[in-house]
Formats: structure tokens, C-alpha cells, sequence
């Protein structure tokens, strides 16, 4: 009898216990598009349960004891929500919650340089953005131009070409500055003659983002795409007036004062970029040399908007740039009389630049887009006893229909570049040149499953001197789940060889002959590449993203200089019988918990040169770079931020291995409502070349400048204040 009122009490206790046990059933949606949302977090708060939801948005949390909980939606890119219920609950009806994406996310994450009008996560090419955030930050570093941003991005090198002058290239993926086009709001800019001062003469003050696609891209707006293609975004008028100041000074004795302002109003609006910088000549080896050049660069964009009609955009506008560099012997540059001292290097250049775009949607799904632009480059090179000058004018205008929708996007587009260069040198043989191409495309993307996404497109372009280019490329993106997608993609390219390449630049020019057609032929490539990625969220507010890609390049028949064997005073250009190849791995990985983001990204390159039975690598590549962030932020407060780039070694063109090396850099910015103040340590432990040898040899009225590989202006501080209104 007692054994069996102990065995009815205590399945009393387990049955009390069980019903005190309650299931909670939801559905997620997105609140704008009523779309399931898969892979939302839900945790009951103060205790270990939790659940996420299925692909079709649905999860059911068991297990949880009678009382009062507070129930947390969280997912990447949407605001969270909380709910306080009690159980049992009345009703076990499954809740509906519906998520609002939060738009900064959103819009972080929106790209137009693959001309379609899809989200970053749906686009079958692989694309990277720097963020309007990020390019807050790097202003904060160097408003002056856009070099410090994409010298600290994954698989982008920044080249020094001149030691006095500091004039700069770009290279991705290993392959010169010259294989990789520059466009701004999809008009090409800085080719040829003005490409080595082009990152150096960008302001970033007026960007929203700047968008980079790796690999081969000449489908997408024609030669030159080889390595890939940036694309820089501009701030377009709002009904919110932005007007923002900045001024920033410098330890190395630089001032960047410049102002930005954008409106729309109801048929109109407009944006005005304007902007002054200088910097006084810099020693810091005491070498009597410069290692920043005296600057004064002046610097306006204005845009106008014309809205005509509710589907029709008018944008006009343009760009006026001066720069004067001088850069050498700090005796001469400073005025003062010196018989030994001698040397200088200067650089004087104009630039104007002129857009018009018009942009009408024909109904719901369809839309054509005219672009026109028009661009004046003026440079004058000066050195003891020696002067190069020319003038270039370049256009480009495109037409481009579109029609978007039910699973497939189709654009269909034809355009015309012009490219002339008027030599003014002092020289017997002019290298003038005239340069024509047109080009017609078509591309889709289309879904051809829940799980794939294929764009596919094809370019055919005519040059008159080259003949003609077919232009094939295809991306494919699958969807494993809703943390895992991959992208494998691959096209051919091509670029029109001219004179001016980094190795050129080294040299001001100084006795390279004139492109000869029968010598030189148009360099042809092909690319591919695949990345994985992964994103999911590890705990509650830890979000973990990976990246990783591989990749390979591989161009037919380089154009190179070299002297010439009957006089070895001269340069000419010339097609190896042979090809460079570039393959690697990139890798970024993103962390962030509550207000802290981590950012790791390291890149191997192994760029070589096969010529006949003769393989070498490249010189001034280095195969490993490395770069961390760690930041803390608190919106609309405070930010610090500090970094670590690690620079592996690099073989000169001797042969000669140079020491690899770090560069640290530390950021603060405090705001005050609407004004914000910083200061930044960069390379605060003093990193430079000067360090590990002599910058030249020879005599100082003749220096003889060694190869760049690492910083020359070594430690510099900076500061100042933004205004916000």
C-alpha cells in the first residue's frame, strides 16, 4: 500500500512538471516584403533555450517552464525585436513577428557596378563594397585622396612610382594599375597619361561607396578590365540637406580644408565637392631630399539634378582639378641656393572633366540610360635638363536598354571611347597617338532555381588599330543554405597598349620611343574565379562572416619596355613571346559582438612571367599581405579604431630580395552632436624604407632613386574637426 501511494505521488510530480512544460510556435517575416525570413535567432532570455528558424521562417521553442519571459528576435541586417509573454499562453496560436530591416545594413549592401539592381548576396559576380561608414572613417585618415583606402583593402596593392614626387599606381591581384579600369558612377576615368596621379588626385569626401569587382570585367565596360574594375560611388541629392566641412592638419605639415553640399528640392537638386590641399616639402631621414613633395591641389565638382518628369533624371556636371607637386633637393625647393643640392622633380596638372546621364524608366519593368562624358588632362613633367608635357582628351558615351524582371534581367547597351594624346616635349619623335573603339553588349541574370542564380554575358568591341575583341564571360551563384553560397565565374579581356605603364612613369618617359604597331599587339586575357562564403551568428549579438577566394589570370603577348639592343639609351615597347599569370587566395573574415568589429583579410599573390623556357616572378609583388582592424564604436558617439598590415617580401627588378615589414596605425573620433573631432597615429612605429638603406646613389645633383617598396614618409599624425549641418 505505501509503495503504491509513493508511485501515484510521484507520477502526480511528473505530470505536474510536464504540463508546466510549454511550446512556443512562430512565423518571421520581413516586414516590407512579407518574404519568411530563414535563420532568425530566438532566444527566451535568462535561460539556455532558444531555437532558429527553417527556410520557410517557421521554429518552435519546447521546454519552457510557466512564467513570465521576454522572447528576442535577431538576424544580420534587421532591427531586433522583443516580446514579454507569459505561459502557459491563452492561445498556442504560432506568432507572427514581422522583422524591419534596418537601411544602413541594407544599403551597405546594394551594388549597381554589375549594371543590374540586385542585392550584393543576390548577384552572381563577385563584388566588394567600401561602406559609406568605412569611408568616413579612412577621411579621418587622409581626406586628401582615395590611396589609403584601397591600399588597406584585401588584394589591392597601392605602388610608388616616383620617390620624390610620390606619385602612385594600383595593383590588384598582383597585375599593374594599367590591367585594371577606374570608373566613377560608371564613367571611366584617369586612363593612360593621367593614371599614375589618378588614386593620388580622387577625393573622397562626395562618395557614398566604392564598389570593386576582381577578375576579368570587360564584358562589363570594355579594355583594360583585366585585373578587375573600382567603381566609385557618389552622394546623390536627398530631401535631408547634407552640408559638411572638414579641415585637417598634419605632422608632416599638410592641410586639407573642404566642403560638401547636397540637396534635393522638388524639380531639382545638386551636390558641390569643393577642396583645397597643400603640404609642404617633408624630410624625415634628413637626406636633404624630399619624401613628401610641396602640393598645392585645388579641387571643385558640381552636379546638377533635373527630375522632368516622375520617371525621367537629368544629371549634369563636372570636375575642375589643379595640382602643383615639386618634389627633390629640400635646398631648391625651398629657395634657398645650394651648388650641391640640385636635384628637383616637378609635376604640374590640369584636369577637367564633364558628365551628362539621363536615366528613364519606360514603365514598371523597362528603362534606357544615356551616358555622355568628356574629359581634358593636361601634365607637365620637369627634371634638370629634361621636360615632358602633352595634352589628352578622352570621351565616352553609351546607350543602354534594360528591362527587369520575373526572374530575369536583361541589359542591352552599345558604347564609343575616344582616347588622343598630343605630345608637346621638346623631341624628335612625337608620341602622339589617336585612339577609337566602339563596342555593343548583352547581358542576363537569371534565376534559374530558388538555389542558382547564372549571369551570363557577351561584349563585342572594334579598335581601330587592333581590330576586333569577342568578349564572352559567366558567373554563377548557388545558394547551399542560408549561411553558405559560392560563386564561380570566368570571362576574357583585353587592353589597347599606349606608353604609359609604371614602368614608364619610373622614368618620366625619358627617351621611351612611340607605341610601334608592328612590334606591339593587343594584350588578351582570361580569368577566372571562385569564393565561398559564410555568414552566420555564433551567440546572441556575435555575427562571424568568411570569405575565401581563389583565383587565376592569365595574359597572352604582355606589352613591355626594355632598351633598345642598337641603343641601349632608348626605351621601346614590345610583345614577349609569352604570358604573365597571376593566381592566389584571398581571405576576410569579419567578427562582431555588441559595439567591437574585427576585420582579418590576407592575401596571396604568385604573380610570374613566362617567356620561352624563362619563368620569374614579379618584382615589387609581395606574396603575403596581411591586415587587421579591431574597432569600437558607438554610433553617433565615439569610435577608436587600430590597425596591423603586414607586408611580406618582395624581389626588385636586380633580383634583390627586400625585408618585409609591419605598419601599425591608431584612430580615435569623438562626436559632440554635430561635430566630430579625431586624430590618427599612422605607421606610429615609424616604419620606412629609409630604415633598411640609402634612398639613392650617385650624387645628390644626380641621384640615381632606388625602387619603392615600402613607405617613404614614414610616421605622421593628423588631425581635426568635421562639421555636420
Amino acid at each position: 500500500m505505501r509503495l503504491f501511494s509513493l508511485a501515484l505521488i510521484v507520477l502526480l510530480l511528473f505530470s505536474a512538471y510536464a504540463f508546466s512544460q510549454n511550446t512556443f510556435r512562430t512565423l518571421v517575416k520581413d516586414a516590407d516584403t512579407a518574404e519568411p525570413l530563414p535563420g532568425v535567432n530566438i532566444i527566451i532570455e535568462g535561460t539556455k533555450t532558444g531555437a532558429a528558424t527553417d527556410v520557410a521562417g517557421y521554429a518552435e521553442v519546447k521546454n519552457i517552464p510557466n512564467g513570465n519571459y521576454t522572447i528576442k528576435f535577431s538576424f544580420i541586417g534587421y532591427e531586433d525585436q522583443e516580446f514579454a509573454l507569459f505561459f502557459p499562453m491563452e492561445k498556442e496560436d504560432v506568432l507572427e513577428v514581422l522583422l524591419e530591416p534596418e537601411a544602413e545594413e541594407l544599403e551597405e549592401i546594394s551594388v549597381t557596378s554589375t549594371r543590374g539592381s540586385r542585392l550584393i548576396e543576390d548577384e552572381p559576380t563577385r563584388a566588394e563594397v567600401i561602406a559609406g561608414e568605412e569611408i568616413d572613417e579612412k577621411i579621418s585618415m587622409d581626406p586628401s585622396n582615395i590611396s589609403m583606402m584601397l591600399s588597406e583593402s584585401t588584394g589591392i596593392q597601392v605602388q610608388q612610382t616616383s620617390a620624390s614626387s610620390v606619385n602612385n599606381s594600383f595593383r590588384i591581384q598582383g597585375l599593374e594599375g594599367r590591367y585594371t579600369q577606374l570608373l566613377k558612377d560608371g564613367f571611366p576615368l584617369f586612363t593612360g597619361f593621367s593614371g599614375s596621379l589618378s588614386i593620388s588626385q580622387i577625393l573622397p569626401l562626395d562618395l557614398s561607396q566604392i564598389e570593386i569587382i576582381k577578375g576579368s570585367s570587360s564584358t562589363l565596360y570594355g579594355g583594360g578590365a583585366i585585373a578587375g574594375l573600382i567603381n566609385l560611388i557618389s552622394k546623390v541629392p536627398r530631401e535631408e540637406r547634407d552640408l559638411s566641412f572638414f579641415l585637417n592638419a598634419t605632422s608632416a605639415l599638410g592641410v586639407d580644408v573642404s566642403g560638401f553640399y547636397s540637396q534635393r528640392f522638388e524639380d531639382y537638386g545638386l551636390t558641390v565637392l569643393a577642396s583645397r590641399s597643400s603640404q609642404r616639402a617633408y624630410d624625415n631621414n634628413d637626406d636633404k631630399f624630399s619624401d613628401l613633395p610641396q602640393i598645392e591641389k585645388y579641387t571643385v565638382n558640381p552636379k546638377l539634378y533635373f527630375y522632368l518628369a516622375e520617371n525621367t533624371t537629368l544629371e549634369f556636371g563636372g570636375t575642375a582639378m589643379l595640382e602643383d607637386r615639386l618634389g627633390g633637393s629640400l635646398p631648391v625647393i625651398k629657395g634657398e641656393r645650394d651648388s650641391i643640392y640640385t636635384y628637383t622633380e616637378e609635376n604640374n596638372s590640369e584636369r577637367a572633366f564633364s558628365l551628362l546621364r539621363l536615366d528613364h524608366k519606360i514603365d514598371g519593368s523597362s528603362s534606357f540610360t544615356f551616358k555622355n562624358s568628356v574629359g581634358f588632362f593636361n601634365r607637365e613633367i620637369k627634371l634638370p635638363g629634361y621636360s615632358f608635357s602633352g595634352k589628352q582628351i578622352s570621351s565616352f558615351t553609351e546607350l543602354a536598354y534594360s528591362v527587369l524582371g520575373n526572374g530575369s534581367d536583361w541589359i542591352f547597351g552599345a558604347n564609343l571611347l575616344s582616347d588622343d594624346f598630343s605630345d608637346e616635349s621638346a623631341v624628335t619623335e612625337k608620341r602622339d597617338y589617336s585612339d577609337l573603339t566602339t563596342g555593343a553588349f548583352i547581358q542576363n541574370i537569371f534565376n534559374i532555381s530558388e538555389r542558382f542564380v547564372l549571369e551570363s554575358g557577351l561584349r563585342t568591341d572594334y579598335n581601330k588599330d587592333y581590330g576586333w575583341f569577342v568578349l564572352p564571360r559567366v558567373s554563377l551563384l548557388t545558394k547551399w543554405s542560408r549561411n553558405i553560397t559560392t560563386r564561380l565565374g570566368g570571362g576574357f579581356g583585353y587592353k589597347i597598349p599606349t606608353i604609359f605603364t609604371e614602368d614608364a612613369e619610373i622614368i618620366s618617359f625619358k627617351n621611351v620611343l612611340p607605341m610601334n604597331n608592328n612590334k606591339v599587339e593587343a594584350e588578351r586575357s582570361y580569368g577566372i574565379n571562385f569564393d565561398v562564403n559564410y555568414r552566420t551568428i555564433l551567440l546572441d549579438e556575435l555575427t562571424l562572416s568568411i570569405n575565401q577566394l581563389f583565383f587565376y589570370t592569365r595574359i597572352e603577348k604582355p606589352a613591355v619596355l626594355s632598351m633598345v639592343e642598337s641603343a641601349p639609351s632608348l626605351y621601346e615597347y614590345s610583345s614577349l613571346p609569352g604570358h604573365f599569370d597571376t593566381r592566389g587566395v584571398e581571405t576576410n573574415i569579419k567578427i562582431t559582438y555588441d559595439h567591437y568589429k574585427l576585420f582579418i583579410g590576407h592575401t596571396f599573390v604568385d604573380a610570374r612571367a613566362h617567356i620561352e623556357e624563362n619563368l620569374t616572378g614579379f618584382a615589387l609583388t609581395p606574396k603575403h599581405k596581411l591586415g587587421i582592424v579591431l574597432i569600437y564604436e558607438k554610433h553617433d558617439d565615439f569610435r577608436i579604431g587600430l590597425e596591423a598590415y603586414y607586408t611580406g617580401k618582395q624581389k626588385l627588378s636586380t633580383g634583390e630580395t627586400t625585408t618585409d615589414y609591419w605598419i601599425n596605425g591608431l584612430m580615435m573620433e569623438k562626436k559632440f552632436g554635430r561635430i566630430s573631432l579625431f586624430l590618427n597615429f599612422e605607421n606610429f612605429l615609424d616604419t620606412r624604407q629609409s630604415k633598411y638603406g640609402p634612398m639613392y646613389s650617385g650624387s645628390p645633383s644626380d641621384p640615381q632613386f632606388v625602387e619603392i617598396y615600402a613607405p617613404t614618409d614614414g610616421r605622421i599624425i593628423n588631425g581635426g574637426v568635421k562639421l555636420n549641418f
